[in-house]
């Protein structure tokens, strides 16, 4: 069964630019995406996104070595949240003008 957080989640991943490589068995981490989505919409930082992305990451592979506040990484790796920044916004401004039709 799908859930509203399911297809904000879809919605997400249809907005992430095509360059971009989501992690393998990414669906939990879209849902947590879709959360931030729902609470900050387009004021999602990328702050926000590498956390969702650690809770993720601490389930999955706790071990990781970027499981540590965003900003104690280098800029590469920060870096690296963008296109989940800019799907983020692009889903939750669709989804607003959706609203307003």
């Amino acid at each position: 069964m799908s859930t509203y957080l399911d297809e904000d989640a879809g919605a997400i991943r249809s907005a992430l630019d095509p360059d971009a490589e989501p992690p393998p068995n990414s669906e939990y981490l879209f849902v947590l995406y879709a959360v931030l989505m729902r609470t900050k919409g387009q004021d999602v930082t990328h702050s926000d996104v590498h956390d969702a992305w650690a809770a993720w990451m601490q389930l999955t592979s706790p071990e990781h070595q970027a499981i540590k506040p965003f900003e104690q990484l280098e800029g590469d790796v920060q870096r690296e949240d963008e296109p989940y920044v800019k799907a983020i916004r692009r889903a939750a401004k669709s989804r607003e003008e959706g609203r307003r039709r």
